[in-house]
């Protein structure tokens, strides 16, 4: 998903973003990162269970290997397991648990939320979108001044189709139209006001 780091795509965002806000109280950020979790003990799960099928087959097939090749053979195809994991993300995520994606991914966008001062517009009405594209899912935090009951089905649907979108694209265009159906509840419940100013940046943030 290279696609979410490209300038075009940057541009696209803060263009959608200056739309919503164009219509609505709230503020918008979009912020985007690489990962959002480190997932070592996935990389060291494919190398054990690489050597454990080499020192197997040292074992048990029928060449007879030396004793002293034993310790070399299965240290490499371990290093070799951890490699290719590194390097080949959907295997790598396919085999993480789905709660620990979603928990980092969580666990992201609170910390972006504070880090990018969303948590400090003067009428507590940020509304943060993070995409992660390793995990490929998205989280959307809203400030106290925004009271997604108050928003409705309407924004809960918004909402998935964000997540459906990084999870099923890796074109931005279906995030961007799923972005655009934000505006509507945003609009019923924020409405803009004559003097409203813009307080954060409409270019995506990206890590």
């Amino acid at each position: 998903m290279k696609t979410f780091f490209e300038d075009a795509t940057r541009t696209r965002a803060a263009q959608e973003v200056k739309a919503i806000e164009a219509r609505t109280a709230a503020e918008v950020v979009v912020a985007v990162r690489q990962t959002s979790g480190h997932y070592r003990h996935t990389d060291y799960l494919v190398g054990f269970g690489l050597s454990l099928v080499t020192l197997l087959a040292m074992l048990y097939l029928p060449p007879e290997f030396p004793l002293e090749t034993f310790p070399v053979g299965v240290a490499l195809t371990f290093a070799l397991g951890v490699y290719v994991s590194e390097r080949l993300p959907g295997p790598r995520r396919r085999l993480t648990s789905r709660a620990l994606l979603e928990e980092n991914v969580r666990t992201a966008a609170r910390a972006s939320f504070v880090e990018l001062g969303v948590s400090r517009t003067s009428g507590r009405t940020g509304v943060l979108v993070l995409v992660s594209t390793f995990e490929r899912r998205v989280e959307v935090v809203t400030d106290i001044g925004v009271d997604t009951a108050a928003l409705g089905p309407e924004w809960e649907q918004a909402v998935a189709k964000l997540s459906a979108a990084v999870a099923t694209s890796e074109s931005p265009e279906p995030f961007f139209e799923a972005l655009r159906l934000l505006a509507p509840p945003l609009e019923r419940a924020l409405p803009r006001a004559d003097d409203d100013i813009n307080e954060l940046p409409d270019a995506p943030h990206a890590a």
